[in-house]
């Protein structure tokens, strides 16, 4: 996953709210054509949280389909364990290689629980899992000890941006587990969680601006600071700001920019909202910038 951009497609939906298929067919293909180290359907900004189990199915299927064995697919899963498992199933049948476990619904819960989760869904399933901290889940040193001897958690994406925990993570962890960086908007960070041992990242951008997330890639990889800062001042630090204006432009904002430039995603599902007028014709000044600095157009 450290040898090119991690994929997280964006969900295609008609006007109307229901799945596009045919849409997302599309959409995915062209992601998956860019070449990244991993393609991530039916996540956080694939509002896995909106899909019911049919078009969880599909999703996976259709990205199955396009990658083609080129990427290695990995499906998102989530709620509690129980449902969680459910999802995994469908993604097992689908052709999925691996799962991505988001972090569970609505309660917190102590070490010894995070762990038993992950135990109970690594014993319902043959596939590959990369668990996700973020929000209620955080591992200590001596749980992430415990889930990487589990023989199919294979990896951890990390949302906290907790410098000092991740690297204790890090030294606690077998030489061969997974890290990558899993912050809103990754590439603000990804500098510094390079420092402690975890280049690989997750990349928002990359859904509706591979030309931008491929860039500052290379410029990451190879050492290249001014191309770094350039991309950072003059296109990603504008956007999180951007982002921040209202709660679920996260994935709000990711939707709104592959439409302004055609892509088949439609709109998002409720309890998110699409950009306000003010908002939209921002970010459609802010990506003709970004996508300037990197020698692209609209």
């Amino acid at each position: 996953m450290a040898h090119g951009v991690l994929s997280f497609p964006l969900t295609s939906f008609h006007d109307d709210g229901t799945l596009d298929p045919d849409g997302y067919r599309a959409y995915a293909a062209e992601r998956i054509a860019t070449g990244p180290g991993a393609v991530f359907p039916a996540c956080g900004t694939g509002e896995f949280f909106s899909l019911d189990e049919d078009e969880y199915r599909q999703v996976v299927a259709i990205t199955v389909e396009e990658s083609a064995g080129r990427v290695p697919v990995v499906a998102g899963v989530g709620y509690g364990w129980a449902q969680a498992a459910r999802f995994a199933r469908i993604a097992q049948d689908a052709g999925a290689d691996a799962l991505l476990v988001l972090p569970h619904y609505l309660v917190t819960a102590p070490q010894d629980g995070l762990v038993a989760q992950l135990e109970a869904l690594a014993a319902r399933t043959p596939l590959p899992l990369v668990t996700y901290q973020r929000g209620q889940v955080a591992y200590t040193a001596d749980s992430l000890r415990r889930i990487a001897a589990l023989p199919n958690v294979i990896g951890l994406k990390d949302g906290h941006s907790d410098l000092d925990r991740l690297q204790r993570l890090t030294l606690a962890a077998p030489d061969d587990f997974l890290f990558f960086n899993g912050a809103a908007t990754a590439e603000i960070q990804a500098r510094a969680y390079a420092t402690v041992g975890v280049p690989a990242y997750s990349s928002a951008v990359h859904a509706f601006a591979p030309e931008i997330a491929g860039a500052f890639f290379t410029a990451l990889r190879d050492g290249d600071a001014d191309t770094l800062d350039r991309l950072l001042r003059g296109f990603y630090v504008p956007f999180v700001e951007l982002r921040d204006r209202t709660p679920g432009y996260a994935v709000s904002l990711v939707k709104a920019a592959a439409r302004l430039r055609g892509r088949p995603v439609g709109p998002v599902r409720a309890p998110l909202t699409d950009p306000s007028a003010r908002d939209l014709a921002d970010l459609r000044t802010l990506l003709d910038a970004g996508l300037d600095l990197v020698g692209a157009a609209l």
